[in-house]
């Protein structure tokens, strides 16, 4: 049995992992490092682009619940983000350099994966293919992919936080937390006073943006929103959003600050923070320029500059199943956030589930037909859900998954319960999945 995946992020490499510890022949095939993306800049696998966290670990949250179905399914990408985890507070954030070496080391060591690297320009005319490249396909492949499927994509784009130098930190305008001293105290906390915020807020709203053709307020998913758009929607914005101080209080002045600006880990030796819900595509000097307004970062040595990047995603209701097959093709699958599931874990989830059934069908074997009651089943099921009219990319959420037969009192016992009822089926689907 043998199988092209096309791809080695996140969904390609948890795909071809799948795949290949099944007894699948895969050629992986990544343009990397001959070709790199604008946004990519190592020759890792599963170089994670924007942040390092991948979000809530509680099973209150449905991101939460995801993570452990993936790591009870013996996850590829789970097993290498639980081994180079670093604090952050009730998330799961990982040492971003650690966690794709691990990724890498695990694939091109597998016996049955064969990497192959430079660009696909189209895909194979023959056999089971598996393309898994991203938000950041190359233009040849995507105007392929919009040939192949009668101009069916849709397309977005996606902006990336700065990183900062620890030690370049005023640590005297700072301090270590996490909101509602929940957890560890793992994010560094940088207060703002009313002047200071509606100084930086005005800059803010007026510094000059990068060039991005075609780039306009109403097509950014709001899950990954440029703060910068999000400043021009009002005076308060942060202050309800990235910069909300609630559940903070400044050791100082025994207070909540008028503003928050919340810096996480980004590696495991902990040099480097990144500026949550930072995402930008302002232009490089005016990021310094802006974001140095915030007291604590006035000196600070910024690492990486925020990037604002293409992200590409098919109209999945109209043309996958909930195996992520191509409706028209089926020997065609589609995994990662190119099927327009959004976030980190998402993606790994549909590599995860596109892989393991495929396998499955090459083997002659029935599908495995994750259900609603499950989070990957809720996924698949979402995104090839044909009665959507207007299609968007999706987070994992509670909404998507079947609810409970019966009434719980308060939205986090309900959520537990539900993530308990669907942890109890991925237990029973376990021995046969594996």
């Amino acid at each position: 049995m043998q199988a092209t995946v096309i791809g080695a992020g996140l969904a390609g490499s948890e795909a071809a992992w799948q795949l290949a510890r099944r007894g699948v022949g895969v050629t992986l095939r990544e343009m990397k490092p001959r070709k790199m993306s604008p946004a990519h800049s190592s020759e890792y696998f599963a170089e994670l682009v924007c942040s390092n966290s991948l979000r809530g670990a509680g099973l209150e949250n449905a991101v939460g619940l995801l993570k452990e179905e993936l790591r009870r399914l013996d996850s590829l990408i789970l097993a290498a983000a639980d081994e180079t985890r670093v604090e952050a507070g009730g998330a799961l954030a990982v040492d971003r350099h650690g966690f794709a070496r691990r990724v890498t080391e695990a694939i091109r060591s597998h016996p049955n994966i064969t990497v192959e690297e430079g660009e696909v320009t189209a895909l194979p005319e023959e056999g089971e293919v598996l393309v898994a490249t991203g938000p950041l396909t190359s233009d040849a492949l995507a105007d392929h992919l919009l040939a192949r499927t009668g101009g069916q994509a849709l397309h977005f784009f996606d902006a990336a936080a700065p990183l900062v130098s620890f030690e370049s930190i005023d640590m005297d305008k700072a301090w270590f937390a996490s909101r509602y001293d929940k957890g560890t105290a793992d994010y560094i906390n940088c207060a703002l006073s009313r002047e200071e915020y509606l100084a930086f807020w005005q800059e803010l709203c007026g510094a000059q943006e990068a060039e991005v053709h075609g780039f306009e307020d109403k097509q950014v998913f709001e899950g990954c929103m440029p703060v910068e758009v999000m400043a021009r929607r009002g005076e308060d914005t942060l202050r309800y959003g990235p910069l909300k101080p609630r559940g903070l209080r400044d050791p100082r002045t025994g207070r909540e600050p008028y503003a928050v600006v919340q810096l996480r880990r980004d590696n495991a030796a902990g040099t480097i923070y990144n500026l949550v819900g930072f995402q930008t595509h302002l232009k490089f000097g005016e990021q310094k320029r802006v974001f140095s307004m915030i007291p604590a970062l006035a000196g600070a040595e910024f690492v990486r500059c925020g990037v604002m990047h293409r992200n590409t995603y098919l109209d999945s209701p109209r043309l996958l199943n909930r195996y992520y097959q191509l409706r028209s093709e089926p020997r065609i699958t589609f995994a990662g956030q190119m099927t327009g599931v959004e976030g980190y874990v998402e993606s790994a989830a549909s590599g995860f589930l596109a892989g393991v059934e495929l396998a499955r069908r090459m083997a002659g074997e029935p599908p495995v037909d994750f259900p609603r009651e499950t989070a990957l089943g809720a996924l698949g099921l979402y995104v090839s859900d044909e009665s959507i009219s207007s299609f968007q990319p999706m987070n994992i959420n509670f909404g998507i998954i079947t609810p409970l037969d019966h009434r719980v009192k308060g939205k986090r016992n309900k959520n537990q319960e539900i993530s308990a009822r669907s942890l109890a089926i991925i237990d029973q689907l376990r021995e046969r999945i594996l």
